[in-house]
């Protein structure tokens, strides 16, 4: 039996819609009406490389809804299919830009009013709607697709669905909280939303935020007509699953979920976590309750500093990335790593799982072995099958003699920050790598031009300052020497953005922008720490502020001798410090069991001592003082172009408060805050 005979034939009476679908004219979305009285409706936003909900998108959305409607009324529609015309991504959301324009919650609730009976409208319509996925999905897309009678996603690696508000300071506001606790039960749809975690479409599947996997993008079409003939309907979760919403079971979870997320965030610098859990304890028993409280929670995180700040910080991770050019026809496939130590390693480790092919050259072959075997935890992370890790291990090759880098794209040094051993290294590389190829090195401390003087093209080197843990630190720093070539530069941007790490273009100075800025902030600390202040205190206001480790525990992390030399290249670690007695003992930090703590199991010991809560809001801000004076001084010295991008090295490269927006923001807010005090009195 064929689709068309098991939805039934059009009837001859049904009455024609009067204008045609082409006549709409949209700009952001296709719209037509197939010979099935199918209705394909293709979000392609009009110059934009990827699909947001914004205003004209969502009025659109509308029209075509109204139609819709009108074609299920007159029998002239058998359902309606939502489809992407992007290449690689479905929706990314809200458009956030958009958000900027609230002042009060009323606007807040004013705008969602439109927006929720939008999608209330398509979840009634009376014929099949069907979402078709490809590409990321995430956010209002995500909550436009569960107000969708059917899901179906390609099983492509880059097919996500997800929540992220919770990054930007919020939580889902379209409803998408009671629909996806309806579709995948309390426990999945709390934890996708309290994380931000982004979800294989294979996970969301058995999830329930997905209900059918095809092969390709150009499968979805015919999945999507059968789903539309066959009147295709989502299940939502079932019994086990949805008696976890009733009281007291509800709040027995809603007890733990609080306590979970109470060790990775305070409700005083992230409150949208903390009241989305509120919303679930109070309502989750009842989804339409939990529909109609979701707006008053919504509105006043949207429009608080908080939030505010968090969508700067996701508009600075932009502009990092804008620093690489686009379509520049090079691309990074090959890359060769000198130095197998624990630094260089990772950078290896991190560019094969990012998809590239990497020799790794050590003078030593014991230590490429080690070095290789270190990566097996971060193979093992990133992907899921047997098959994906022994890919993996095979793109990661050992190569005592360096034949590799006559064949790569990418050259990085991370040998011993000595100047003699990086500039023989750099002048015996020189002639033997392809044209075209990038030299750079991971130096932290050493200027670029230094490095590349013995060389017969010195403008061809230039820095990729890695951070530690490779794996976890977002920023890497492309250093522009005085004579570095410009497309070179380029190029190490277009590189670092190849391997999922956000470049930020710096001149050559000590330090360059990070360790310039945090070297300051730590030396201040250990001198507190030389006069008397309690080492537990200090770390503790520091993470009242709002950084995410405080400043001694930090240099216990990087390690002690690391500290003392980053500390003697700016002239701040004077002889006879703590700081360099305990590097003469060996007591290194955490890499040695000792350093300003005592570390067990991974973690320093710090007891249980509890501060009075204005002390420590009082020395945190006092902490950071130093931070943020070295910023200016930065900014003011143009090591960066802009000030935006001082605060965007700060909190990718330092981990810096996101809240609060980055640390020249920071203090410009202050300023703000003040001069309105002082005018109120």
């Amino acid at each position: 039996m064929s689709d068309s005979t098991e939805s039934g034939d059009t009837p001859a009476s049904a009455e024609p819609l009067a204008p045609q679908p082409s006549a709409l004219a949209f700009r952001d979305w296709h719209f037509s009406v197939d010979q099935e009285g199918i209705g394909w409706a293709i979000f392609d936003r009009e110059g934009q490389s990827a699909n947001a909900l914004g205003t004209r998108p969502l009025e659109e959305l509308g029209k075509i809804v109204d139609w819709a409607e009108e074609g299920a009324r007159r029998r002239t529609m058998s359902g309606l299919v939502i489809l992407s015309g992007k290449d690689k991504g479905f929706i990314v959301g809200a458009d956030i830009n958009e958000f900027d324009g609230f002042e009060t919650e009323a606007q807040v609730i004013d705008r969602l009013r439109h927006v929720l009976a939008l999608f209330d409208r398509i979840e009634r319509l009376a014929i099949p709607v069907v979402a078709g996925i490809h590409g990321v999905c995430v956010g209002g897309g995500l909550e436009l697709v569960l107000a969708c009678h059917y899901r179906i996603a390609t099983r492509d690696e880059g097919t996500r669905v997800g929540f992220p508000e919770v990054k930007l300071g919020i939580f889902p506001g379209w409803h998408g909280t009671a629909r996806s606790i309806r579709q995948a039960g309390p426990i999945a749809a709390m934890q996708a939303m309290l994380t931000g975690s982004m979800i294989s479409a294979s996970r969301a599947r058995a999830m329930g935020l997905i209900d059918e996997l095809v092969a390709s993008r150009s499968a979805l079409r015919w999945a999507a007509r059968k789903a539309v003939l066959r009147k295709r309907k989502a299940k939502p979760a079932g019994l086990t699953k949805s008696l976890l919403t009733r009281w007291p079971a509800r709040a027995l979870l809603a007890k733990k979920m609080r306590d979970e997320t109470k060790k990775k965030a305070r409700e005083a610098h992230y409150p949208a976590p903390f009241r989305l859990i509120d919303l679930f304890e109070l309502h989750g028993g009842d989804l339409e309750a939990l529909k109609a409280a979701e707006t008053r929670y919504f509105a006043p995180l949207l429009i608080s500093e908080q939030s505010r700040n968090l969508r700067r910080v996701f508009k600075l991770s932009e502009l990092l990335k804008s620093q690489a050019p686009k379509d520049t026809g090079w691309k990074p496939v090959r890359v060769h790593v000198i130095g197998a130590g624990t630094m260089g390693a990772d950078i290896a480790g991190w560019c094969v799982a990012s998809g590239m092919e990497v020799t790794l050259q050590d003078l030593s072959p014991e230590v490429i072995d080690k070095g290789i075997k270190a990566q097996s935890k971060l193979f093992s992370r990133k992907f899921k099958t047997k098959a994906q890790k022994a890919a993996a291990r095979a793109r990661l090759i050992a190569d005592p003699q360096g034949v590799g880098a006559g064949h790569a794209d990418v050259i990085i040094e991370a040998i011993v920050e000595r100047l003699d051993i990086k500039q023989k290294l750099f002048a015996d590389l020189e002639g033997k790598i392809k044209p075209g190829a990038i030299l750079a090195t991971n130096t932290s401390s050493l200027e670029i031009e230094a490095i590349a003087a013995p060389l017969k093209d010195p403008g061809r080197l230039i820095g990729l300052h890695f951070f530690n843990p490779v794996a976890l630190m977002p920023l890497v720093e492309v250093v522009r020497g005085a004579g570095s070539r410009e497309e070179d530069v380029k190029k190490g941007a277009t590189f670092v953005t190849a391997i999922g790490k956000f470049p930020i273009i710096t001149k050559s100075v000590p330090g360059f922008l990070v360790n310039r800025i945090l070297v300051p902030y730590m030396m201040s600390a250990m001198a507190r720490l030389e006069k008397g202040e309690e080492k537990e205190k200090i770390d503790e206001a520091a993470r009242t502020f709002g950084m995410p480790m405080g400043p001694i525990e930090l240099a216990d992390t990087v390690g002690l001798d690391v500290c003392a030399h980053v500390g003697r290249t700016f002239g701040l670690t004077p002889d006879g410090s703590l700081l360099q007695r305990l590097v003469e003992s060996k007591k290194l930090g955490k890499k040695t069991g000792e350093g300003f703590y005592v570390w067990k199991d991974g973690k320093p010991d710090k007891g249980d001592k509890a501060y009075p809560a204005t002390e420590l809001e009082r020395l945190g801000r006092e902490l950071v003082e130093p931070l943020i004076q070295e910023s200016e001084r930065v900014r003011d010295e143009h090591i960066v172009e802009s000030a935006d991008l001082v605060d965007a090295g700060v909190i990718f490269g330092t981990g810096f408060a996101p809240f609060r927006g980055g640390p020249l923001h920071f203090k410009a807010s202050e300023q703000k805050q003040n001069a309105a005090l002082a005018a109120a009195e």
